[in-house]
C-alpha cells in the first residue's frame, strides 16, 4: 500500500495532535489513582495512532518530523 488515504491531511493533523497530547500526558505528575487514569488515556491515544498509521504507507510517519515542543 503506497497510496495516501483519501483524507490524508486530516489524518496527518490528527496524528500530530494525538502525539502532542501523549507527550503532554507523559510529563504530568500525578498521584497513583490519577496516574492509572492517565495511563489508560495514553493507551487509548496510542491505539488511535496505530489506526491512523495503518491507513498510510509503511514508515510514512517516520519520515516526518512531529517533534512536540
Amino acid at each position: 500500500m503506497d497510496e495516501l488515504p483519501e483524507k490524508f491531511p486530516e489524518y496527518s493533523i490528527m496524528y500530530k495532535t494525538i502525539l502532542k497530547q501523549i507527550k503532554k500526558l507523559e510529563k504530568v505528575e500525578l498521584n497513583s489513582q490519577e496516574k492509572n487514569e492517565n495511563e489508560l488515556k495514553i493507551q487509548r491515544y496510542k491505539i488511535e495512532l496505530n489506526k491512523i498509521k495503518k491507513k498510510f504507507p509503511e514508515n510514512y510517519f517516520d519520515k516526518i518530523d512531529y517533534s512536540c515542543e
